[in-house]
């Protein structure tokens, strides 16, 4: 996949994404109400309609924010110009190393020593790995995704029930084989409401870059979009 060098190309190909991902939603849920009295069929289908939301809601979200940190990394900023959001990323796969393994204070060290050089480098290649949905991206992964994008995590908070429980633990009592069913009258509620969570996330990425708010002077008017070599 080609990087994201403009605003314009992050939105179209963050929506081209969402596009293809609504139209299945849609067509499913369209499928399940065509069954009419084939009772058999339409279950199958409205289990389905639960899986392939949820499959849609993870991998939209896991999509635009590996985006969006192609999008900054090819600026080539200095950490020192970015948010410090982008300067904890960088150090977190360390941290994480050393709280599963024995390290030498030599090692240490130097990572402290890398920290407080670390407004000399740059933020130039995303780290894919820190966007782990985890196959089970529920409103705690969710959060931990935002912080690492530095997007607020308040705008969800209204959508945490269904996230967590309509969305996720029904898509999980499903993938186990267990005998959990949906109303077809619950099923325009599921499509819309997964669209809408959808919809917020790539939004709140979208109102980042708008705004310049994964510079560290956010403030600025001036914002310049020229691509280092």
């Amino acid at each position: 996949m080609s990087k994201v060098y403009t605003d314009a190309e992050f939105s179209a190909r963050t929506s081209e994404d969402r596009t293809w991902r609504i139209k299945e939603i849609s067509d499913l849920k369209s499928a399940a109400k065509r069954a009419g009295k084939d009772e058999n069929l339409r279950r199958v289908l409205l289990r389905a309609l639960v899986t392939i939301c949820y499959a849609h809601w993870e991998g939209s979200v896991r999509f635009a924010a590996r985006t969006y940190l192609e999008y900054i990394a090819v600026r080539k900023l200095n950490y020192s110009e970015l948010d410090r959001q982008f300067l904890c990323n960088y150090f977190l796969p360390r941290l994480a190393a050393l709280s599963v393994s024995r390290t030498s204070i030599s090692d240490r060290c130097a990572l402290v020593e890398d920290v407080l050089d670390s407004s000399k480098k740059r933020f130039s290649r995303a780290n894919n790995e820190l966007i782990d949905t985890r196959s089970n991206l529920n409103f705690g992964v969710l959060k931990d995704i935002c912080t690492i994008c530095g997007v607020p995590i308040a705008s969800f908070e209204d959508h945490e029930t269904f996230i967590d429980i309509i969305l996720l633990k029904r898509r999980n009592a499903i993938a186990h084989g267990e005998e959990t069913y949906v109303e077809i009258d619950g099923a325009d509620e599921l499509a819309e409401r997964t669209i809408k969570v959808m919809r917020a996330f790539g939004e709140a990425l979208e109102n980042q870059f708008c705004l310049g708010q994964y510079r560290a002077n956010s403030t600025e008017s001036f914002r310049s979009h020229t691509i280092p070599n």
